[in-house]
């Protein structure tokens, strides 16, 4: 056993504050209130639909329909077979950090499938008995819309319950970080700024006890070899081995020490694992050879980024030309000089282009040289301050997506001076530069911009390029406009 370490008792009544595990019986009265819930949801929507069908002129009204009692047969059919298939889509599960746009996808998908399903089986099941009652294509149709709406409003009073609970002190597991370094450090910050993931940190174990240690104000609890003994004398339910730099056998011993009950191990992989991911052999005249990454986009994936670049940044042009000439306006009206700031950066394969976004700060800004924007910078206008919170002043750059400079998302571009210096100190920087620098990115939604970690920031942007998909665009689109609009955080989506 690594260190001296007090018994487990005494280490217990250290944390006497901590709160007492998380029964399953709270968890199990919030999965059956979910599926209550999406119950009254969708006998709700059937409800709707119904009315709709006789009100909303989108389709020919009809002079007259069966009463809803006759449809109370289709109803539950309806509400059966979307429940299961939401079940089978894995939607009654409730993990810690789930995106809602994800989420609402895969509702969508699921409510979809089943009002198909049970339109078609309602006609083999209820033809020619008691049951049998016409079902139009147009109460359908309307039937579909409300159960796609009433679902996801349920979800969201039941998110919005779940994270009440959870910053209150309910339904949290017991977390417990192995490792002392400065992931295990950002880990813990990141879980104590977020309470609505429902994690409590018990504690740290390192490889050796000393009494006063601590990480970002989370007492060190023990030893490796303890982990069994600290894991039953604290409940924990969760552990993260945050030791990106352990040998193989070492994290083999502390899965297999952690491994106790239903304990959830997480394990923060290494620089090699994050390399080598994705890896496929390929034959080279008869070589197989080991292509570590393949992450550029090409063939029919170029086309289809280029093609939402174009369509979104000219719809975004023509419909904000408006609120730009308003803009431009202003920035003219408060401070001397051009309406634009032209500025250049990095993109594709390293190359240079002149990066466009209202200016927002005096003309004399950069007099002593480039450097970082800082909170409440002197060198900000009034109006530039109010663009910058809300990254209006970016907006121009919908030229250079239409250009073919940028595209909508991707990696931020940064200007070659500090490009220079970032690809000598930041592993594997410049493959970021492998695709189109974007007017939003991955780490941007993430609350990763201005003056934040380089290296996490890149993290960031080489798993959007190593793992992108047009749906995982969609999504940073759909998360930029809402943190533009809202001014709020965007982790939840």
């Amino acid at each position: 056993m690594a260190g001296d370490a007090p018994p487990i008792d005494i280490q217990r009544e250290r944390l006497i504050a901590a709160p007492p595990a998380k029964t399953s019986r709270v968890k199990t009265l919030l999965n059956l209130l979910l599926v209550v819930i999406d119950v009254i949801a969708l006998c709700v929507a059937f409800a709707l639909g119904h009315a709709a069908r006789m009100v909303v002129p989108l389709f020919d009204i009809p002079p007259s329909q069966p009463v809803f009692l006759a449809y109370i047969p289709v109803m539950i059919l309806h509400t059966v077979t979307v429940i299961g298939l939401l079940y089978i889509s894995q939607l009654y599960h409730l993990p810690r950090a789930i995106s809602r746009i994800d989420q609402a996808r895969s509702i969508l998908g699921a409510v979809t499938i089943g009002t198909v399903l049970a339109s078609g089986m309602q006609e083999l099941i209820f033809k020619n008995s008691i049951f049998e009652v016409d079902y139009p294509r147009s109460m359908f149709f309307w039937v579909w819309f409300f159960s796609a709406v009433t679902v996801l409003v349920g979800r969201e009073i039941h998110y919005s319950l779940r994270r009440f609970l959870r910053k209150r002190g309910i339904d949290r597991d017991n977390l417990l970080i192995v490792g002392m370094g400065k992931i295990a450090r950002d880990i813990a910050g990141r879980i104590k700024a977020q309470p609505e993931l429902g994690y409590y940190i018990v504690g740290v174990v390192n490889g050796e006890y000393r009494g006063k240690d601590s990480l970002s104000g989370v007492p060190v609890i023990g030893t490796y070899d303890e982990l069994p003994e600290l894991i039953d004398a604290y409940a924990v339910e969760q552990v993260i081995i945050a030791l990106p730099d352990a040998q193989r056998t070492e994290l083999v011993d502390l899965i297999n020490l952690s491994q106790r009950g239903r304990v959830d191990i997480k394990v923060y992989p290494d620089m090699f694992a994050y390399m080598a991911g994705d890896m496929s052999v390929k034959d080279l005249g008869g070589t197989p050879l080991l292509t570590v990454r393949d992450i550029a986009l090409r063939g029919w994936k170029l086309s289809l980024k280029r093609g939402l670049d174009i369509v979104g940044s000219l719809l975004g042009l023509i419909f904000l030309s408006p609120l730009m000439l308003l803009t431009a306006l202003l920035v003219h009206l408060e401070s001397a000089g051009p309406v634009f700031y032209w500025q250049e950066r990095m993109g594709l394969d390293g190359r240079p282009f002149p990066m466009i976004k209202f200016r927002s700060m005096r003309m004399d800004a950069e007099s002593a040289g480039p450097g970082w924007t800082v909170e409440n910078d002197p060198r900000v206008t009034k109006l530039g301050r109010l663009m910058r919170r809300t990254n209006w002043d970016e907006i121009p750059q919908l030229i250079n997506v239409a250009a073919g400079h940028m595209s909508l998302v991707g990696p931020r571009p940064e200007r070659p001076v500090y490009v220079q210096e970032f690809r000598e100190r930041i592993p594997r920087y410049m493959q970021r530069h492998r695709e189109k620098a974007g007017m939003t990115g991955w780490a941007q939604v993430n609350g990763l911009r201005g003056d934040t970690s380089i290296a996490e920031r890149t993290a960031y942007d080489l798993w959007y390029v190593e793992n992108w998909s047009l749906w995982l665009d969609i999504k940073i689109i759909i998360r930029t406009v809402f943190r533009m609009v809202m001014r709020k955080d965007t982790h939840a989506y």
